[in-house]
């Protein structure tokens, strides 16, 4: 894993450990995450499924809706359809089973 990756993943772990805890006792019940996955974990997968650039965008556009007059629910992230569609065009491996041994 690259330094850029490890330090990203240490930022989005730090926050969990220690300053959403923090946010939930000051906000109360109602200071609770409105959507399922939450922001931070939603932040986590985008960033590692579309990179840093669009990942983060990403993530802050969801921040952004979380406000009082949102309902919240399951927003999952959106399958990247350049990775889907990479490997579902890569070629399937060929077995060793079928080949002769001499």
């Amino acid at each position: 894993m690259r330094l850029r990756d490890r330090s990203i993943s240490f930022a989005f772990r730090t926050y969990k450990l220690i300053v959403s805890p923090m946010l939930h006792a000051v906000g109360g019940q109602t200071g609770a995450c409105r959507f399922h996955p939450t922001c931070s974990e939603y932040a986590a997968t985008a960033v590692g499924e579309y990179g840093f650039l669009r990942g983060g965008w990403m993530a802050l556009c969801r921040v952004a809706r979380c406000h009082p007059f949102c309902k919240g629910g399951f927003d999952p992230v959106p399958p990247n359809r350049s990775r889907t569609r990479a490997a579902s065009d890569a070629p399937l491996p060929i077995s060793n089973a079928f080949t002769r041994a001499d």
